[in-house]
């Protein structure tokens, strides 16, 4: 019998980086960061362990980076090839946990519960998910197991690499309460500034906070959100839905990006991971959507509609990055978010029938 309340987040390790020394194993042994020309504007898009000690992360410019490790290897991204070992990846877990939400090409939430009795046994399925995961790709992932998303999310990123984090019903909120409160997702850095300006530093601090200070600190409903997430209380379930009438991915930055290359080569990996849905499904979409999340949390899409479907990497790509753009035209500034989305699908086949 399925269990309600036991699921994972599974996040492969440093995604980009481990695939490029799968791909080179020389480049184990060094600093390795994966992203944009560092005597340009490039940004980085990750970083190997090994780069990550001298400060590198994610969203940092490239020419940081090599101020940072002037020894780095730099190699720009691969996405088509980063396509086929997520593909691999997200196919081995569905042999062990049927029922999952995939939120990137390197993240995703499963649905321990469906073949987990208790939490004891979800440990074992986790065991099971990384011992496979390693099996078929060579690539490491970590794990969290928790009764909600949010918490299953922050434990992943606890022991990585290769790490396995487990967090019992009634333990949600003592597991959070001494981590950092930007180690809670959606306290973005202008969050973490009010906050720590009132002494609030911790995930426990934030879950602390009466009606009257957190409405001071973090107006709306967004302040409300992150209490009860502080909390350990996440009612969200696995975004799953039965026919599809749209695709769509997205990935939260861990720092704001202001960038237009970064932004640009988000959006064309994102493009063809949509496309390659598309392409599985024998689908075509005449509707193309790029959201974008700003540092205050606000959310604008702009979409474009066709007159005829498509299912091309590169035309979904090229009129996201154009949407994008006259987004930003619109509304400067820094994003916390960004994603592709297609709708209006048809079937290819049907469609030629009805065109022939």
């Amino acid at each position: 019998m399925a269990v309600p309340g036991i699921v994972a987040h599974l996040d492969l390790d440093a995604f980009y980086a481990a695939v490029e020394e799968l791909e080179n194993p020389e480049l184990r042994a060094q600093p390795l960061v994966v992203g944009g020309d560092p005597r340009g504007r490039g940004v980085v898009a990750t970083a190997n362990y090994a780069a990550r000690r001298f400060g590198i992360h994610s969203a940092m410019s490239a020419a940081e980076a090599l101020r940072r490790c002037p020894q780095a290897v730099f190699v720009r991204p691969r996405h088509s090839l980063y396509r086929e070992y997520s593909r691999n990846v997200w196919e081995t877990v569905r042999g062990i946990v049927p029922t999952l939400e995939q939120t990137g090409a390197d993240e995703g939430y499963l649905d321990v519960g469906e073949v987990a009795d208790d939490f004891l046994a979800a440990r074992v399925i986790a065991e099971a998910v990384q011992t496979a995961v390693r099996a078929a790709t060579s690539l490491t992932c970590s794990l969290g197991v928790a009764p909600c998303k949010v918490v299953a999310k922050v434990a992943s990123d606890a022991r990585k690499p290769a790490g396995l984090v487990v967090v019992p019903p009634g333990r949600e909120a003592a597991f959070l309460a001494p981590l950092a409160v930007r180690r809670l997702p959606g306290v973005g850095p202008k969050a973490e500034q009010r906050l720590a300006g009132a002494g609030i530093e911790t995930i426990g601090a934030l879950a602390a906070l009466g009606d009257d200070d957190l409405k001071r600190l973090l107006p709306g409903t967004v302040g409300a959100m992150l209490r009860d997430r502080a909390r350990g209380i996440d009612p969200r379930g696995l975004e799953l839905g039965g026919e599809r009438i749209s695709i769509s991915v997205e990935n939260t930055f861990e720092r704001d990006v202001a960038d237009r290359e970064r932004l640009h080569d988000e959006l064309r990996g994102m493009a063809a991971e949509v496309a390659a849905a598309l392409q599985r499904r024998g689908q075509v979409a005449r509707t193309v959507t790029t959201k974008l999340r700003y540092a205050d949390f606000s959310i604008r899409s702009r979409s474009t509609s066709l007159e005829t479907g498509i299912d091309e990497a590169a035309t979904i790509g090229d009129l996201a990055c154009r949407l994008l753009d006259r987004g930003l035209r619109d509304r400067p500034g820094a994003l916390r978010l960004v994603g592709v989305g297609v709708s209006g699908l048809a079937d290819f086949r049907q469609l030629a029938l009805e065109t022939a």
